[in-house]
């Protein structure tokens, strides 16, 4: 497990360089990557929906992104970019593409369907995790003076 968030917190970090994050936010990209990437870990390996955990896991990185972005005075997407980074299915769409050009619909299919219920579950974890009024998270801002 601790092999696990290390990998993920170096994967996540090493994106957040290569969209130029500031390197004073680099720590925090990473902790926020390795944080969802557990939650997703966990949850699959206990044998939850994959929608389900998907979304979990999403919509707590999104959380976190809200709070380190009040605690470090920086744009939710600066954490909330990389951090997803270790959740998207990459694999899903790269075997959705490869079986699609080889003509092999059926997995083509298989593969795509997967793959579009996995993106959807992100956006909708991040958009019920942002739909999370702004003023709940006010009470930071004064623990931060």
């Amino acid at each position: 497990m601790i092999t696990q968030f290390i990998i993920s917190m170096i994967a996540t970090i090493s994106f957040a360089i290569l969209y130029d994050a500031p390197k004073k936010h680099l720590f925090y990209c990473g902790l926020t990557g390795g944080v969802g990437w557990v939650i997703y870990y966990m949850m699959a390996k206990l044998h939850y929906n994959m929608i389900f955990y998907t979304f979990a896991s999403a919509f707590a990185l999104t959380l976190i992104s809200r709070i380190l972005a009040i605690v470090r005075e920086a744009p939710v997407t600066m954490f909330l970019i990389p951090g997803i980074f270790p959740i998207v299915p990459g694999a899903g769409i790269y075997y959705t593409s490869y079986y699609f050009f080889i003509n092999d619909l059926h997995r083509s299919i298989l593969y795509g369907e997967d793959t579009v219920k996995i993106a959807f579950s992100i956006a909708f974890g991040i958009i019920m995790a942002m739909a999370i009024p702004q003023f709940l998270f006010a009470y930071l801002k004064l623990l931060k003076r």
